[in-house]
């Protein structure tokens, strides 16, 4: 297991900085959560937080806490947001006035944590850090979280072998994996900061239970299964019987301490009405894994007219349509100025 999810932005001026922290608030799995935000004076702190308030819906004006020390806001899903600043105090002063908010049910942003004088990774070993720093003509903005805990290698194949699941369906699990990783750093690339493992790892997961009510002859040609195969594939449907694919994957990833994978993986498929997808990582798997036809990326078109051709005889439907206008609509939101190669 590990919790370890980094992601670097380079921010070119005062705007991309805000539009970053929006973007933020698109990424939270967790609550209660704890943001250790850190940078000299000038670094682009509190304009970040003033972004990350905004994508929270946060409608009053954001200022900073200097001298109060703490504001307190209302969002609009996640409670309330305290904004913590401690670039007047003393380390000891820092400890004890974040610790009467170590209870705090909502989300909690700590300006200038690293006047707390410990080590913010042991002393915060579910947060989300934040280091801005001067850089060129502008900022570089590193975020690593690590509020969410992520599945080893071992632990993806591990689970791949319970479930005997298909080769073909590996592959592309794999193959919308790596496409999400190019997108991940796309979005990066425009100073959206994405979770990429978290998003990676939802990729290698998404079909874990492709077996739950799957339609016979949907696969590939040439393929055959096994009888221990299919009595494997019985306990799976048996227990996650009257659920789709996508909701047995979430299941079984909460089952075992992975909530925010599932809340990823759980919102992949195609469905209606469809499901909300808030979170950047959601809309990205979402994209993905419908330019991958088996292991091969190919547009929307092509795939469509794939999930025509397995599930609809051939035949347009309205459903499809639907769903294939919702991708497209997604497909602009997330690459405006075209989807990268």
């Amino acid at each position: 297991m590990s919790i370890i999810d980094p992601c670097r932005i380079l921010l070119p001026n005062h705007q991309s900085t805000v539009d970053a922290g929006h973007s933020l608030a698109h990424a939270i799995y967790t609550m209660p959560l704890t943001i250790l935000l850190q940078g000299e004076l000038g670094s682009g702190k509190t304009t970040l937080f003033r972004g990350f308030a905004q994508g929270l819906g946060v409608g009053a004006y954001v200022i900073s806490p200097t001298f109060a020390l703490e504001q307190r806001y209302t969002t609009e899903r996640w409670g309330e947001l305290l904004h913590v600043d401690l670039y007047r105090l003393s380390p000891e002063q820092s400890r004890e006035i974040v610790a009467t908010s170590d209870d705090h049910p909502g989300i909690r942003c700590i300006e200038w944590a690293e006047r707390l004088g410990v080590d913010l990774a042991t002393s915060f070993p579910h947060a989300i850090s934040i280091e801005l720093e001067e850089e060129g003509n502008g900022r570089s903005m590193d975020v690593t979280y690590r509020d969410v805990p992520l599945p080893s290698a071992a632990e993806i194949a591990s689970w791949r072998n319970e479930v005997m699941l298909p080769a073909h369906i590996i592959s592309h699990c794999h193959a919308v994996s790596t496409l999400c990783r190019t997108y991940a750093d796309s979005l990066c690339d425009r100073c959206i900061p994405v979770r990429a493992e978290a998003l990676v790892a939802a990729a290698e997961l998404h079909d874990l239970l492709r077996i739950v009510g799957m339609q016979p002859d949907t696969g590939p040609a040439g393929i055959t299964t096994t009888p221990e195969e299919e009595s494997c594939w019985e306990k799976w449907r048996s227990l996650y019987a009257g659920l789709t694919h996508e909701e047995a994957a979430a299941a079984f990833l909460r089952e075992r301490g992975y909530a925010a994978l599932a809340e990823i993986v759980a919102v992949h498929g195609l469905t209606l009405p469809s499901p909300l997808r808030a979170t950047t990582e959601q809309k990205l798997l979402f994209y993905a894994d419908k330019r991958v036809k088996q292991d091969m990326v190919v547009s929307l078109e092509e795939r469509f007219k794939d999930f025509q051709k397995r599930y609809g005889k051939g035949k347009k439907s309205a459903q499809s349509q639907e769903w294939y206008e919702e991708a497209k609509a997604l497909e602009k939101e997330l690459f405006p100025n075209g989807v990268p190669a």
